[in-house]
């Protein structure tokens, strides 16, 4: 069986296209951070950053149509969405992590996907102190099924980003991409 939240409602969608309609998010309709559904056409976004080095992993950023009609300066707008790959970097046989001819880690498997979903007054439902204005996050396997994980730490690593960044990570690397491509 698979859940998944779409306009506040709990999708389970069991076998052969069977479906249970179950209603799980609080009564104003927002989810909960872990409750956004997993957008599986992803692939088909534009893409927010890509081959970002990590010490020992890469990822690779989209962001939803939407989300991508933002200006500099200005806050994403309720709908938009930012997908986080974290792949992991792939190791020689001493343990040491394989750079391309680049110099960058080079991937090796998919291991998980962090989403975050803005949507209007989403931020009430934010636990008390690690409000980030009115997104919320959601964690998956590769495969789409939902990690169990504390939120907390996305939460508080996006807070120092404030207002002036709608709290998204390399929200100015991302205008910068943008200026210089067009």
């Amino acid at each position: 069986m698979r859940q998944i939240l779409l306009a506040g409602v709990m999708l389970s969608i069991v076998g052969c296209g069977g479906m249970a309609i179950t209603p799980t998010a609080p009564s104003d309709g927002a989810p909960q951070d872990g409750e956004l559904a997993f957008p599986f056409d992803y692939k088909s976004f534009p893409t927010f950053l890509h081959g970002i080095q990590k010490p020992n992993a890469v990822r690779d950023l989209y962001i939803n149509q939407r989300g991508a009609e933002t200006q500099k300066g200005a806050a994403f707008a309720n709908g938009s969405i930012l997908v986080m790959e974290i792949h992991n970097a792939k190791k020689n046989t001493d343990d040491t992590y394989v750079k391309g001819h680049d110099g960058n880690l080079v991937k090796d498997g998919l291991a998980k996907i962090f989403v975050m979903q803005k949507g209007e007054r989403w931020g009430n439902n934010a636990p008390e102190g690690l409000k980030n204005g009115d997104w919320m996050y959601s964690a998956f396997k590769p495969n789409g099924d939902r990690l169990d994980i504390g939120y907390e730490k996305c939460r508080s690593c996006h807070i120092p980003l404030g207002e002036s960044k709608d709290y998204v990570h390399r929200y100015d690397e991302y205008f910068m991409k943008r200026v210089h491509s067009y």
